[in-house]
């Protein structure tokens, strides 16, 4: 494949993240030459990346076609399809669109990154808004998801027309919003849709996924069930609706409200600022919930994937101001994120040590997930009726089996790609053409830098296999310092025996070796990583310093 490929007079479609995983979404379709960025998001690394927490796409491609770029079209408020808005978008240089909740969040995050009116930030006000961007003529549809205003993209170009879903899933009591009905699908598919770019989260699920609105009865059920108990609730912070219908219960179960985490914090201010949640009840503050009896308190809190620093994980490890006991209840109204299990297990069993029960949603219908099933997503093809899918936000398995169930259902052409993968939709038979650099960076500090970058590499490796330090002065013995080295007790002995085999190894050096730093330090190197490895059986990195001398790395 031409990795230089160079747009022509065709409709193309380039996912650079969001494609073969789920998270980091960046998309981009080309038209005659043009790009528009359908999505900025970012993920987490999860220990991927030691000592980094946030990970975006190598956005190398386009950043090198920016005069191309006409805009970033932000589909909802999910940090995975905005996260990465504040770390490019001045870069970028472009004008983003988003509807008022998405814009609002995005608007605090460009403050945060000094950007607020540096860069260009369009709201689409109405419902079903319109913008012309070059060839493209973009149209928002509502559509539900785990947060307000998830919207899909109807994106009209001369070669035909793309339905992009985003996040999304059918929900006859959304709670929040209103989505797009089916009849106005139909309408869109009746019209012609060339290509369905849809997301492949759920596609495993042989069933729809439920509505937002029968959480409200599971959610009332449980707490009804605990008079008496304290009650704390963990939900994903941006679900609005759910936050809505936790509001309604506490108020329909007596029980006043207690917010802990910044994220929920955060979401009630811009959810009020935008028209929602205008009955939330008013919480209280910590201290007030605790001197209040314990059946009259719901604690909303985050950290249900476990995250170290969120109010949950505080919690249960007795380090946060709000305290559970011994017959007080957590419930879980949330998804278990792959990935997380190794960081709830631990909470979980810290909260199961003192006494505190826990639900999950596999013990009662308190949380409905934000995706589509497999009979959704048959709807939805049905309705639209489109000549292409091509899966989106979803691992390779999630991808090709979508792939599979639309051609089951009827689609005649199903083309999977991975991030880096040119697509051409139009003109002719569409697949996949040509492939471009992709990849990740990290924000390591306050720095991007390449994911695979020997500071993030480096690390990796002294994190599996220890560090030895050895310092060579003129008319001294070796200092020599380990780190990470299972060695404990043994560690004097080591540390002189390698200081002995790093003297006999540079004394064996003969000629012109014996005086050249770049023999000796090389020597001193490969005796003490002898050393280690006999002592310990790791092969750690070493450093040995030289005055005067520049080499110092492995």
């Amino acid at each position: 494949m031409n990795k230089n490929y160079k747009p022509e007079q065709e409709l193309l479609f380039l996912a650079l993240g969001g494609s073969g995983e789920i998270g980091m979404n960046v998309n981009l379709y080309g038209c005659d030459g043009k790009w528009l960025m359908v999505d900025l998001g970012m993920t987490f690394s999860g220990g991927e990346y030691p000592g980094v927490d946030l990970v975006f796409a190598d956005l190398d491609f386009i950043e090198e076609r920016t005069k191309d770029l006409l805009g970033i079209v932000l589909t909802h408020a999910h940090e995975d399809h905005i996260g990465a808005v504040p770390y490019f978008a001045g870069e970028l240089g472009v004008p983003l669109y988003a509807t008022p909740f998405t814009a609002d969040l995005v608007a605090r995050k460009l403050e945060e990154a000094g950007l607020l009116g540096k860069v260009e930030l369009n709201i689409i006000e109405e419902d079903h808004g319109q913008i012309d961007i070059g060839p493209f003529n973009v149209t928002y549809l509502p559509l539900a998801h785990s947060i307000a205003e998830g919207n899909a993209l109807l994106i009209d170009t001369p070669y035909g027309r793309v339905f992009h879903t985003g996040d999304w899933k059918l929900d006859e009591d959304p709670i929040i919003g209103e989505p797009t009905t089916e009849e106005e699908l139909r309408a869109i598919g009746d019209e012609g849709v060339l290509a369905l770019v849809c997301d492949s989260t759920n596609v495993f699920n042989p069933n729809p996924s439920g509505s937002e609105g029968a959480v409200h009865k599971g959610l009332m059920e449980e707490v009804a069930k605990h008079k008496g108990k304290r009650v704390l609730v963990t939900t994903f912070a941006s679900n609005v609706a759910r936050l809505h219908t936790l509001g309604e219960v506490a108020r329909e179960t007596g029980r006043q409200v207690c917010v802990a985490g910044r994220s929920i914090d955060r979401i009630l201010e811009v959810a009020q600022d935008n028209g929602y949640l205008e009955d939330f009840p008013t919480p209280v503050d910590f201290d007030t919930a605790m001197r209040l009896p314990r059946g009259d308190v719901m604690i909303l809190a985050t950290g249900g994937q476990g995250e170290p620093r969120a109010a949950l994980a505080r919690i249960a490890d007795e380090n946060h101001p709000l305290e559970l006991v011994s017959g007080d209840v957590v419930l879980f109204s949330s998804r278990l994120i792959p990935g997380n299990e190794i960081s709830v297990g631990k909470m979980q069993n810290q909260l199961a040590a003192r006494g505190i029960e826990m639900i999950t949603d596999r013990q009662s219908f308190i949380h409905v997930s934000g995706h589509p099933g497999r009979p959704e997503l048959e709807a939805l093809y049905s309705w639209l009726t489109p000549d292409i899918l091509v899966p989106v936000h979803g691992e390779m398995r999630h991808m090709q089996e979508q792939a599979r169930l639309g051609k089951s259902s009827g689609i005649p052409n199903n083309v999977v790609q991975s991030n880096g993968d040119i697509v051409r939709l139009a003109p002719g038979k569409p697949g996949r053409i040509a492939q471009v650099r992709n990849g990740r960076l990290v924000l390591d500090g306050d720095i991007i830098s390449p994911a695979d970058g020997d500071a993030v590499n480096t690390r990796r490796r002294v994190s599996f296999e220890g560090l030895v330090i050895v310092v060579l002065a003129r008319g001294e013995a070796p200092l020599i310092e380990a780190i990470g080295l299972p060695l404990d007790e043994d560690l004097p002995d080591f540390v002189e025996e390698t200081r002995e085999d790093i003297l006999k190894a540079i004394g064996r050096l003969k000629g012109r070796d014996a005086s050249d730093p770049s023999a000796v330090h090389e020597a001193a190197r490969l005796a003490a990583r002898r050393a280690a490895r006999r002592w310990s059986g790791k092969n750690p990195q070493v450093r040995v310093l030289m005055p005067g001398l520049k080499k110092d790395a492995d």
